[in-house]
C-alpha cells in the first residue's frame, strides 16, 4: 500500500479516536445523541455533496441512490445491534470483539468473494494489527467464561455488520465510482430519515439532550463524517482488505487517549499492542 493512503487511513484512525473519546463526554438519551450527530453530520455533508454535484464531480442518479440505500440500511443495523449488544453484556467484550472480528471478516470476504490479491507479508501485517489490538483491549474472559459468551456473541453480530458497509461501501466506490463525499453525504441523509421518526417520539427529552451534550455533538458530528470519507476515499486506491485492519488503530490511539484522560490502567500492555500494530502497519505499507 502507498504510504501516502496509510497516513490518509491513519488520519481517520486518529479522528476516529479523538470522537469515541468525545462520545465517552455523552451525558443524555443514547439514542437521541445518536439522532443528533447523525443529523448534524447530514446537514454538513449534504451541502459538500449538492456542491460536488453541481460541479458535475458526481451525478445524482440510480448508482448513488442505491449505494446510499444500502449503505444507510448496514449503518442503522450496525448501530442497533451494537447497542443491544451493550444493553446486555459488557461494553468492553462486545466493543473488543465487534473491532477484532469486523476487519478480519472484511479481509477474508474481500478476498473470497471481490477477488482481491494480498501478498504474504501484507497478510502478516493485518493480522498483526488484529493481534495488537487483542492484546491493548486485554484478556476477553477475565470475568468468567459464562459471562463473556453474550459479549463475544453480540460483538461478533457487530463485527458482521462492519464487514457488511465496509465491503459495500467499498463496492460502491470502487466499481460504481462514487464520489466518496456525495456517496457517504447520502448515507447520513437517508439513516436521519429513518432515525427522526423514532426521535419524535421522545421529543420532549431532546431540548435536554441539546443542552447537556452540545458540544460532544458537534465533534462527532464534525469527526465522524471526516473519518469515514478518509476511508472512502482511500478505498478508491487500496484494497479493503487492508484499509480495514489499518482502520481499527483508532483502538489503540483511542486507549492511550483513555489512558491520559481517564486515567485507566494496564499501560505497559497497551504499549506492548501499540508496538504490534505498528509492525503490522509497516509490513502493509511495504
Amino acid at each position: 500500500m502507498h504510504p501516502g493512503t496509510v497516513a490518509l487511513v491513519l488520519a481517520a484512525a486518529t479522528a476516529h479516536a479523538l470522537w469515541n473519546i468525545a462520545s465517552k463526554f455523552k451525558r443524555g438519551d443514547t439514542f437521541l445523541f445518536v439522532w443528533a450527530y447523525t443529523c448534524a453530520s447530514a446537514l454538513i455533508c449534504v451541502p459538500l455533496g449538492i456542491a460536488l454535484m453541481a460541479d458535475g464531480q458526481e451525478v445524482l442518479d440510480g448508482r448513488l441512490a442505491v449505494g446510499s440505500a444500502v449503505s444507510a440500511a448496514l449503518h442503522i443495523a450496525y448501530s442497533l445491534i451494537l447497542q443491544a449488544g451493550y444493553d446486555r453484556a459488557e461494553l468492553g467484550v462486545v466493543y473488543s470483539v465487534a473491532r477484532g472480528t469486523g476487519p478480519m471478516l472484511t479481509m477474508l470476504f474481500a478476498v473470497l468473494l471481490l477477488g482481491e490479491r494480498l501478498t504474504t507479508v501484507a497478510m502478516l501485517g493485518a493480522f498483526l494489527i488484529v493481534a495488537g489490538i487483542l492484546v491493548v483491549v486485554g484478556n476477553l474472559f477475565r470475568s468468567g467464561s459464562s459471562r463473556a459468551v453474550p459479549g463475544i456473541l453480540w460483538g461478533a453480530a457487530t463485527g458482521a455488520t462492519i464487514a457488511g458497509y465496509t465491503l459495500w461501501d467499498s463496492y460502491a466506490i470502487t466499481s460504481w465510482h462514487l464520489a466518496p463525499v456525495s456517496y457517504y453525504a447520502g448515507t447520513l441523509l437517508l439513516q436521519g430519515l429513518v432515525l427522526t421518526p423514532i426521535a419524535l417520539l421522545r421529543r420532549r427529552r431532546i431540548p435536554a439532550v441539546l443542552r447537556a451534550d452540545a458540544v460532544p455533538i458537534l465533534i462527532v458530528a464534525v469527526l465522524s463524517p471526516l473519518a469515514y470519507i478518509l476511508v472512502l476515499t482511500a478505498m478508491v486506491s487500496a484494497p479493503v482488505a487492508l484499509i480495514a485492519p489499518l482502520r481499527e488503530s483508532s483502538i489503540v490511539i483511542g486507549s492511550f487517549l483513555a489512558c491520559w484522560l481517564f486515567h485507566e490502567g494496564n499501560l505497559a500492555r497497551r504499549i506492548a499492542g501499540g508496538v504490534i500494530v505498528l509492525a503490522g502497519i509497516a509490513a502493509i505499507s511495504l
